[in-house]
């Protein structure tokens, strides 16, 4: 895992509204890296919430994609579980 403490991050969502987040950590698996990102200062994110993502290079250019694939999100899931259980 690659700690990037306090980096925030600005991006728009679907309806042009700028929104942001705290890049938590950046993680791999199977060679695609994810970024776990903390929403700020959004009323309807809820305490705790964390987004996982997947990080895109394009370039000198980074994007973040929504996972849809549930196999996928679960993978990543169980990847952030081992690596917390390993830490404590």
């Amino acid at each position: 895992m690659v700690n990037k403490s306090e980096q925030i991050i600005e991006t728009f969502d679907e309806e042009g509204n700028k929104v942001s987040f705290e890049l938590l950590d950046i993680v791999s698996v199977d060679e695609i890296e994810y970024a776990l990102l903390l929403p700020q200062g959004q009323e309807e994110a809820e305490e705790g919430e964390i987004l996982v993502m997947r990080l895109k290079k394009d370039g000198d250019e980074f994007s973040f994609e929504a996972i849809d694939d549930d196999e996928e999100f679960n993978k990543i899931a169980e990847y952030i579980e081992e690596i917390e259980d390993e830490a404590e």
